[in-house]
């Protein structure tokens, strides 16, 4: 897909807020609406360094928090405003003391209705809760899915609960130590499911390849999936029904030109939608923002790594993007 840039608009290429000697990157708009949705002088700020795969952002309102995963270091950190990051829960996500090759980690987290944190362990490969308070934060868990039809998953990815507490997420063969080819892999696709919030597992989707980063529209009537598939990412938007059922959809935005043309070639990873419908996910060359109608606005540009999931603040005011060894923190509209 040709894109042009706004005539008006001018990339910028933003220095790191305390290391003016490296760029971070450069904040793109392909169309006037963008405008509205962040400051091109904006300042894209590192806020933290030196992780082996960070994941999963989630900011906690409550606590003026942000937590985050690092996959392969089986952790989970936390950052506020005035302090530097610190390991917040560890182990995250596998917690057998025999030894596993793989993504071990927690991957993407998120809060229920109450405030509770729940988890996607890699490691374990399942869905969980976190049984202690958010303050004291202890690793141990309670299980709400750890398979489907008696057969174990492959590695719960990313999540999403709505207001009734059902918990989408997302089953790729990322954290298997051999990916599709793993002698422990017990189901034979990758699937997309929700745990009512009765604790019943049920399967949504399972033609997607690679399923990865997942979330719901404002009116949590949209299901929105992105594929990571190496040849063919793609964002996929689902009409659900009040219970949750798909009641249809498809493909939203085909990735594929976008990742070739791309420095950095990730495909459709963690995302995150704004007050307005607007999709912010990791993608090839940064974070992409999409429209609910599946048109590209913009681009915060990444030199150099790729991103792998954001989140907003309460307000929607700050997005906070993990990207490989990093965390980044950047003020929108």
């Amino acid at each position: 897909m040709k894109r042009t840039l706004l005539a008006a608009v001018v990339c910028y290429s933003i220095a790191v807020s305390g290391c003016r000697d490296k760029t971070v990157g450069k904040i793109e708009l392909y169309d006037k609406s963008a405008v509205n949705l962040i400051d091109t002088n904006a300042t894209i700020e590192v806020i933290g360094r030196n992780y082996k795969w960070s994941e999963g952002p989630v900011w906690v309102a409550a606590k003026q928090m942000l937590l985050f995963s690092d996959v392969i270091g089986n952790k989970i950190y936390r950052w506020s405003e005035n302090d530097t990051p610190l390991v917040y829960l560890t182990p995250s996500g596998y917690t057998d003391s025999a030894r596993r090759d793989g993504e071990n980690g927690s991957n993407g987290l998120t809060l229920d209705k109450d405030g509770r944190l729940l988890l996607c362990q890699s490691g374990n490969r399942q869905v969980a809760r976190m049984d202690a308070a958010l303050d004291v934060p202890v690793p141990r868990f309670t299980v709400l899915s750890s398979g489907y039809q008696g057969k174990r998953f492959n590695s719960p990815n990313d999540l999403v609960a709505d207001s009734r507490n059902n918990i989408y997420f997302t089953d790729p063969i990322y954290g298997l130590p051999k990916q599709a080819n793993d002698p422990s892999r017990e189901l034979k696709f990758e699937g997309v499911y929700r745990i009512s919030a009765q604790g019943e597992t049920v399967l949504l989707i399972d033609s997607i390849s690679r399923p990865n980063g997942i979330a719901l529209s404002p009116d949590e009537k949209t299901l929105y999936i992105g594929s990571s598939d190496d040849q063919h990412p793609r964002w996929y938007a689902y009409q659900l029904d009040t219970a949750g059922h798909i009641q249809g959809g498809g493909v939203l935005l085909d990735g594929t030109e976008m990742k070739a043309r791309a420095s950095v070639k990730q495909g459709a990873d963690g995302f995150k939608i704004d007050g307005h419908g607007n999709i912010f996910s990791s993608g090839p060359d940064g974070v992409v923002i999409i429209s609910p109608n599946g048109k590209v606005l913009g681009l915060i540009k990444i030199f150099g790594r790729p991103a792998s999931n954001c989140a907003f603040n309460e307000t929607k005011e700050v997005l906070y993007i993990t990207a490989d060894d990093r965390v980044l923190r950047v003020k929108l509209h």
